[in-house]
């Protein structure tokens, strides 16, 4: 596991558009239909990676909190499922039912979201405004495995705060840290 950090889209851009299969329900999702007018949040995860595993839970409950107040949020996977067949979409859909996320599960297979979000690492988060703008791209929060912090999704919850507030986010975003994606 090579610990690998977010690149860190600049704010102020666009959402770039994608159309992705969920491992779920089968169906093809687009960007257009899954953002919201008050915030979108696109993150990049995978099943194998021990910093997705360590949030899973919390992502799960602030997933369900801003969902209600009418967040949306999308988990795409770009790995390479080929040499990292944990990763593959079945199993995939197997860990989106195991972890009850509340959110679709998009397979990346050609890698060209990861590419165009210039996502690094997993997990990675991008939260867009109303207008699909990102306002705040970064870690969950600053526990990582192993590192006896609880895991309590505060980074994302404070930027999902002064979006639903119309505010901007204040203070540092610090990157991401976790492993890297599995290129082809």
């Amino acid at each position: 596991m090579a610990l690998t950090p977010s690149n860190m889209m600049p704010l102020g851009t666009e959402a770039p558009a994608f159309s992705l299969p969920d491992t779920v329900s089968g169906n093809v999702l687009t960007l257009d239909e899954l953002a919201s007018d008050k915030a979108t949040v696109v993150m990049f995860i995978c099943n194998h990676c021990p910093f997705v595993k360590n949030i899973n839970e919390e992502l799960v409950r602030v997933a369900t909190r801003f969902g209600k107040r009418g967040v949306s949020f999308v988990a795409i996977s770009a790995n390479d499922a080929e040499n990292y067949p944990e990763d593959a979409p079945d199993k995939m859909r197997q860990s989106a039912e195991d972890n009850k996320y509340p959110f679709p599960y998009l397979y990346d297979e050609d890698q060209s979201v990861a590419k165009a979000y210039d996502a690094a690492c997993t997990p990675d988060f991008y939260v867009f405004d109303g207008d699909k703008k990102c306002v705040y791209r970064g870690r969950f929060d600053e526990s990582t495995p192993g590192n006896s912090l609880p895991v309590t999704g505060n980074d994302l919850k404070v930027a999902l705060e002064a979006v639903l507030e119309g505010k901007p986010v204040e203070g540092e975003q610090l990157p991401s840290m976790g492993c890297n994606i599995k290129w082809k």
